[in-house]
């Protein structure tokens, strides 16, 4: 990773059998819209009716119905155009280089930011190429039905249930943490550079799910559902697992990026195999990120966390104790916003706040209320 600012969102990959089932579903869309066509007689081979299933088929089924609408749109829009162009601009001299400008003109003013609706040039340099009569009519024949089929009958061909989704991103997501956890408290018990987290391109989708997850669920939950939708009631306890994850994927991936950035010491990277002295602060962290990790992956489990957690903020002050003056609350500030995450979860359950004491009595150095200036 390289820092927090400019994530793109990245979707969720489904397992083998969810991608099997987007394929037979693309397949039987494409299909069902080539035959209808073949019975409707609009022409012999009728490409344009089976391309929607292809383009607007994806795993978000609550898309389908706009990526749909502006596919058809545009396919209007670009027929209309090259139609025109065509009849009153008959010489091929200046009737391609306008066809071609103002669908490029049209593609971008009816697409969205960063998605320009590529229909309309693709439908009116397809128009202008087949000078054949009746293809325009065909055309738009053949486009309304395949956007039909996708639209009306894709969402009845297994259709996806969103909580089943949310459940499945965040046992991916906690996977992934635990996976990467275990790696850097391998790192920092060997005394070695801690791998930079850009050299795991995978890992920028693991910060990713538990938002993509959210809105799965959100989107269940506040009835923009389907009405055949597989499923009823979400797993219990699935929304305060999915606020935890959506407040530690920042966290952590912050805290990874800087303890790179910290055990790199603001040099390039050694060579292959050639380690400087380690730094004992960062070694000193690993009982630290362990036992984060066994609180996280408790909680995302579902199961009790509240010992793992106590032992997390324990070891969070000894390391404070251990490694003053050092700057090193601003490494810790990652795992130390897990805690709070985690000690919110616990407190939404009616749990006790189970805080450690410093030794004059009161809270924990790092929970202290900020105190006003002096007036």
């Amino acid at each position: 990773m390289s820092g927090m600012s400019g994530l793109v969102a990245v979707p969720y990959v489904p397992p083998p059998v969810g991608r099997l089932r987007s394929a037979a579903r693309l397949v039987l869309c494409a299909a069902v819209s080539w035959y209808l066509c073949l019975w409707w007689g609009t022409t012999t081979t009728p490409v344009p009716a089976a391309l929607p299933a292809v383009l607007i088929l994806r795993e978000d089924v609550y898309a389908w119905p706009r990526l749909g609408w502006e596919r058809l749109a545009g396919v209007v829009v670009g027929v209309l155009l090259s139609t025109v162009l065509l009849h009153g601009v008959p010489d091929s001299a200046w009737s391609f280089p306008l066809v071609l400008l103002c669908g490029c003109a049209g593609m971008y003013l009816m697409g969205r930011p960063g998605a320009p609706n590529q229909q309309v040039l693709i439908s009116a340099l397809m128009v202008y190429a087949t000078a054949v009569p009746g293809y325009p009519l065909a055309r738009l024949e053949e486009s309304l039905v395949g956007v039909a089929v996708v639209v009306l009958l894709g969402p009845f061909l297994w259709p996806p249930d969103p909580y089943r989704f949310a459940a499945a991103g965040m046992d991916a997501y906690r996977t992934g943490v635990r996976e990467q956890l275990a790696g850097i408290t391998g790192g920092l018990e060997r005394g070695v550079p801690v791998g930079d987290p850009a050299e795991l391109p995978e890992r920028a989708r693991l910060w990713l799910l538990p938002q993509a997850s959210r809105d799965a669920f959100d989107r269940a939950a506040t009835g923009r559902r389907l009405p055949h939708r597989r499923g009823g009631r979400p797993p219990e306890g699935l929304d305060g697992r999915m606020t935890l994850a959506a407040r530690t994927a920042p966290a952590l991936q912050y805290f990874t990026q800087e303890l790179y950035e910290r055990a790199r010491g603001g040099s390039a990277p050694p060579a292959p195999g050639v380690h400087g002295p380690p730094d004992p602060a960062l070694c000193a962290l690993a009982p630290l990120v362990r036992v984060t990790a066994d609180a996280l992956d408790a909680a995302l489990l579902g199961t009790d966390f509240a010992e793992h957690l106590d032992r997390a903020r324990a070891l969070d002050l000894a390391h404070r104790a251990a490694h003053p003056g050092r700057g090193d609350v601003v490494l810790r500030a990652g795992l130390h916003l897990t805690h709070e995450a985690l000690a919110d979860l616990l407190r939404g359950r009616g749990a006790p706040d189970r805080r450690p004491r410093d030794p004059g009595g009161g809270p924990a150095a790092g929970d202290r209320p900020a105190q006003p200036p002096p007036v």
